[in-house]
């Protein structure tokens, strides 16, 4: 049986955040083997300057990114959709081997399947250093309880 992973192309609002949730779930795994499953074999990434291709490319990208980012905790939003694309804005905090925590802020575009496989993603994203107190997801914190709207940026 081929692959495949609901929701399916062409998006509506409804199925388009769910994408975005299931994304987001994935990554906060921090397990590339996880992960991998949700593109398609042959998937095209850039990811700021980096650019790989295929499975095993994205496990070991996101296996030496998890490596240096402890404490990674990702929230997705939807920023906009059409039939098989969906755009997402995104941020996420981690601390470096020293302990010094940084909130990364990007945007996603993404392109997907008829089975609902992503097959191209490109991510732009910039690293900003925070303190402890600037955090926005703490431990035990759920990432889409966090009111992003009144925080300054």
């Amino acid at each position: 049986m081929a692959e495949s992973r609901p929701p399916f192309p062409p998006f509506t609002l409804e199925t388009a955040q769910k994408k975005v949730k299931a994304a987001q779930d994935a990554w906060n795994t921090c397990n590339p083997e996880v992960v991998q499953f949700a593109y398609t074999p042959d998937s095209i990434w850039r990811n700021r300057d980096v650019f790989l291709q295929g499975r095993p490319a994205i496990v070991k990208f996101l296996s030496d990114k998890w490596a240096v980012e402890d404490g990674y905790r990702l929230r997705k939003e939807l920023f906009a959709f059409t039939d098989n694309k969906i755009a997402v804005q995104f941020w996420y905090e981690w601390h470096d081997k020293d302990g010094q925590w940084w909130r990364t802020y990007g945007l996603e575009d993404w392109t997907f399947a008829e089975n609902g496989l992503m097959r191209k993603r490109q991510m732009s994203g910039n690293d900003v250093k925070i303190s402890e107190e600037e955090r926005w997801f703490k431990d035990g914190v759920d990432v889409n309880t966090v009111d992003i709207s009144e925080k300054h940026w």
